[in-house]
């Protein structure tokens, strides 16, 4: 593993003593699990953030004339009109 660093964390009594009985359960050391817990942490958040969209066409030859004429600054204009920004 890469470089340690050396912190100070506040825990409430009753889950440090919990993750300490996993931990001597487990065979294992408080850091340890504590390091499993924020890895495990980290990659749901980071799955979360992703988001998927689902394909979805539509029948039809594309944008309008009148559209495409205009360009898509003024298509998003019109989109957004009168709700602020």
């Amino acid at each position: 593993m890469g470089a340690h660093m050396k912190t100070t964390v506040e825990i409430a009594a009753a889950l440090f003593g919990e993750a300490k009985k996993i931990a001597s359960r487990d065979r294992t050391t408080f850091r340890t699990l504590v390091e499993e817990g924020l890895r495990h942490v980290i990659a749901e958040r980071g799955r979360r953030g992703q988001c998927k969209l689902r394909k979805a066409t539509f029948k039809g030859k594309g944008l309008s004339a009148e559209a495409a004429a205009v360009g898509w600054d003024k298509i998003r204009e019109s989109v957004y009109e009168g709700r602020g920004g």
